[in-house]
């Protein structure tokens, strides 16, 4: 390796230390832009989570330009990907528009009624436990902006308690990150080794899937029956008792064919962007039915998911040598805790590019990084949409990164015990 390559991933690695810090320091930044009339508008930007990988990707490609001149930068960015972020925006966009939510809330409050629980408990209990499955079909990012809408305007939007308020995201984040394993093409952890290792869908979701799915039933199971008096006093209005009608059958139905073609097409940035042009006329054309666009909310973490591929693909040179040497156990724990610190799915996908890795190491690493999924903002992509819709209703505006990982540690820990029984079991006996 060259001494400039060398400066360059070091000065990268330092920037992604310091966009870490930053990550975790928002609410001072909020604080300053409460308390400063001068530049308050920048400080509120920079207190903006979904702003700070992208600035201090910005810095990486302003210090590129600096050493090797404006061609360098230009390099970096279109030797990188950024199909998955703009796939993210288009289907946040997409699941968050009114056709798509009544449909899905059509659902959930069928499945609801079948369960003998007061009847916010028990939707509140469905919408967390079958709306992270839905992403192993619809994917991760998808089911993730459905329930984060949904929590947000039936529950978080009402009065509650702080530690229901951060519990719920907690199971919501980790439900999510683990509830997309049935399929190989849905948690892009899975998707970015599936097609190296050859894992087809009946191996994810034996492997995987139903070890992912006892994890998030009893995540909720857990959540409900903890706060159970305090979600039976919410007493959530009815799904459809806004005082609108219902949007058309054939609409609906339209929305959810786009939602499928941008779901189907999702490694195909052409394809699914110009369907997604088409979705924009169609709601333009029947505006009488729709909600606003989340479109804001889909840029910023856009943006947010191209400045970590920007600043979490110059990571590879100390990540892979993390990798490689640990012992089955360690590797599963060392994916865990590294997955909160970096996005699960580069971390699979420099595992991926290990030679002549024994099935253990392939476990290990992918449960590991589906595992830690919903301890920070930054460990999975759904995670930022979450984040960006759920954010208001928690007092300044925003949701405390070190309240975040304490609420979803319980069910992370719930996860482990899950995807390492068999070692437990061994263990024990």
């Amino acid at each position: 390796m060259s001494a400039g390559i060398a400066t360059a991933d070091l000065v990268a690695t330092g920037l992604f230390v310091l966009a870490l810090i930053h990550t975790f320091s928002t609410k001072y930044f909020e604080h300053l832009a409460h308390t400063t009339a001068a530049h308050a508008g920048l400080w509120r930007l920079l207190g903006e989570v979904e702003t700070v990988f992208g600035f201090w990707a910005l810095v990486l490609l302003v210090f590129l330009a600096v050493q090797g001149g404006i061609d360098a930068p230009i390099r970096h960015l279109e030797s990188r990907s950024f199909t998955e972020p703009a796939f993210v925006f288009v289907i946040m966009v997409i699941a968050a528009s009114r056709p798509v939510i009544h449909a899905a809330e059509t659902l959930l409050l069928a499945l609801s009624r079948l369960l003998p629980l007061p009847r916010s408990t028990a939707y509140f209990a469905v919408l967390l436990g079958v709306a992270p499955l839905l992403g192993s079909f619809i994917t991760e990012p998808a089911a993730m902006t459905l329930a984060a809408l949904v929590l947000r305007d039936r529950f978080l939007s009402r009065q509650m308690s702080a530690r229901l308020r951060y519990a719920t995201v907690g199971t919501l984040f980790v439900n999510v990150s683990i509830g997309g394993a049935l399929t190989p093409f849905a948690a892009p952890p899975i998707l970015m080794v599936a097609g190296t290792w050859g894992w087809d869908i009946g191996h994810v979701a034996a492997t995987f899937g139903w070890k992912a799915a006892l994890a998030v039933a009893i995540n909720t199971a857990l959540l409900t029956f903890t706060f159970r008096k305090e979600l039976a006093a919410i007493g959530a209005t009815s799904a459809h008792s806004n005082g609108k009608t219902s949007p058309p059958l054939a609409l609906t139905l339209l929305h959810l064919l786009f939602l499928g073609g941008v779901v189907y097409f999702a490694h195909h940035p052409q394809v699914f962007l110009g369907l997604f042009l088409f979705f924009l006329g169609v709601t333009h054309a029947y505006r009488q039915h729709q909600r606003p666009l989340i479109l804001r909310e889909g840029l910023m973490v856009g943006f947010f998911l191209a400045g970590l591929v920007v600043l979490g693909s110059t990571q590879q040179w100390w990540l892979a040598k993390a990798l490689v040497g640990m012992a089955d156990w360690a590797l599963y724990f060392g994916a865990t805790a590294l997955t909160a610190i970096t996005d699960n799915a580069a971390l699979t996908y420099l595992g991926s590019l290990v030679p002549d890795v024994t099935e253990g190491f392939k476990y290990s690493l992918v449960a590991g990084a589906i595992t830690g999924g919903g301890l920070t903002v930054i460990a999975n992509a759904p995670n930022p949409a979450g984040f960006s819709i759920l954010k208001g209703t928690f007092e300044d505006e925003t949701i405390s990164v070190g309240g975040l990982f304490v609420a979803a540690f319980p069910g992370t820990l719930v996860a482990i015990a899950c995807f390492q029984s068999g070692q437990l079991a061994a263990l024990l006996g």
